[in-house]
């Protein structure tokens, strides 16, 4: 079986750490979370962070996509340079890839999450409301599959995440 690389994208607290984790424990995936692996880069190396989270994590998703393991990838993917890489990471490793938008329709909706959330990761600094209003967040010019999670339980995202990739057991009583 031809190994995929889950590619999910989207704004800071829309719900795309939360189904990406779903989706690798149900699909025993390997999973990449940016937000890890540049937070350890800050802490370890005492590094200014940049883009090396990304090239890590494209390396890292490539190596276990050869060895024929699907990956999910989360991260924002804000720009076009980087849903670039991402698609040629798994073209590279005779992968097929899967981009998936996770947005959160509802503006206040998306600002409560914003600022009542507490970071999962120790040392994280999360966004401001301003600072994800203002990030750089390029148009989609490419195919990909979008879940809205305004209003929805997790079941319910996550549900419908399972039925547009085809995936079996997509009832939520069958999660994981």
């Amino acid at each position: 079986m031809t190994p995929t690389l889950y590619i999910f994208s989207g704004l800071p607290a829309v719900g795309k750490t939360t189904l990406a984790r779903q989706l690798a424990a149900h699909l025993k995936s390997v999973y990449l979370r940016i937000d890890t692996i540049e937070q350890a880069l800050r802490e370890v190396c005492g590094i200014d962070v940049q883009g090396e989270g990304y090239d890590l994590a494209y390396r890292l998703a490539s190596t276990n996509l050869k060895m024929g393991l699907s990956v999910i990838a989360d991260s924002c993917n804000p720009i076009q340079r980087t849903r670039d890489e991402w698609d040629r990471t798994a073209l590279n490793a005779s992968a097929t890839s899967v981009n998936i938008e996770i947005i959160c329709s509802n503006e206040e909706e998306n600002r409560t999450r914003v600022e009542c959330r507490q970071p999962t990761i120790t040392g994280l600094k999360l966004p401001s409301w301003d600072e994800v209003l203002h990030r750089d967040y390029d148009a989609w010019t490419r195919e990909r599959i979008v879940i809205d999670t305004s209003g929805r339980t997790e079941d319910q995202s996550f549900g419908e995440l399972l039925s547009r990739l085809s995936i079996k057991d997509a009832a939520p009583g069958n999660l994981a």
